[in-house]
């Protein structure tokens, strides 16, 4: 079994060479999906502490977006262990955005590249979106889910706010809400008022799937 822990040190330290040894011998193991799905979630962990590296300035912005890319590359090799394929976008559409005040992406675009991988529509409205911007989307999209994604304990209220919003136009009743992000919690789902949460982007999925009723 691969050593999560290395794997999890190895992104963090922006170790493209040992991260990568270490998938490709995770993979030529033949694993099982119990054992992928534990070896993403190091991988999670791994761009979590490139995260706070960036806030306290160690790491820069493009120390985050080459972070953004190890773990695609990690996500396309263990996508056939995790039964995701290729595909029409014919189960869903699902309207993703960073609230307003955070800049972060890594998580979001993680999440979509997963989504896209099961097959849903995905329509990523970028990081800062405000909560009009959202509404706006989702107006002209109609989408079965709207994803909120924040890192910065702001982000918090801004989620709140945008989901607000959507309940003023009476478009909240046709969507699910999902937030994302490491500071999301169960305390923090019922105060902005989403159908569910996690920081973890295969949960998140998941949970997805249900909703469309695949």
């Amino acid at each position: 079994m691969i050593d999560t822990e290395l794997l999890k040190r190895s992104i963090g330290d922006l170790d493209e060479d040992s991260a990568y040894g270490l998938l490709d011998t995770f993979l030529a193991s033949s694993p099982g999906e119990e054992d992928a799905r534990s070896v993403l979630s190091a991988c999670q962990e791994g761009v979590y502490i490139v995260g706070e590296r960036f806030e306290k300035g160690v790491y820069f912005v493009g120390d985050l977006v080459f972070a953004g890319s190890m773990l695609a590359a990690a996500v396309e090799k263990l996508k056939p262990l995790l039964g995701f394929g290729g595909g029409n976008y014919t189960v869903g559409t699902v309207v993703l955005g960073t609230v307003e005040g955070d800049i972060h992406f890594i998580g979001k675009n993680l999440f979509k590249t997963m989504l896209e991988a099961v097959n849903f529509r995905v329509i990523d409205i970028g990081i800062d979106q405000s909560p009009q911007a959202f509404v706006d989307a989702v107006m002209k999209y109609k989408p079965d889910i709207v994803g909120l994604s924040g890192l910065l304990t702001t982000a918090v209220d801004s989620m709140r706010e945008t989901v607000l919003a959507l309940e003023e136009t009476d478009i909240r009743k046709t969507v699910k809400v999902y937030i994302g992000g490491s500071i999301v919690n169960e305390d923090i789902r019922t105060y902005v008022g989403a159908d569910d949460w996690s920081r973890n982007a295969y949960e998140a999925v998941l949970k997805c799937r249900e909703w469309v009723g695949i």
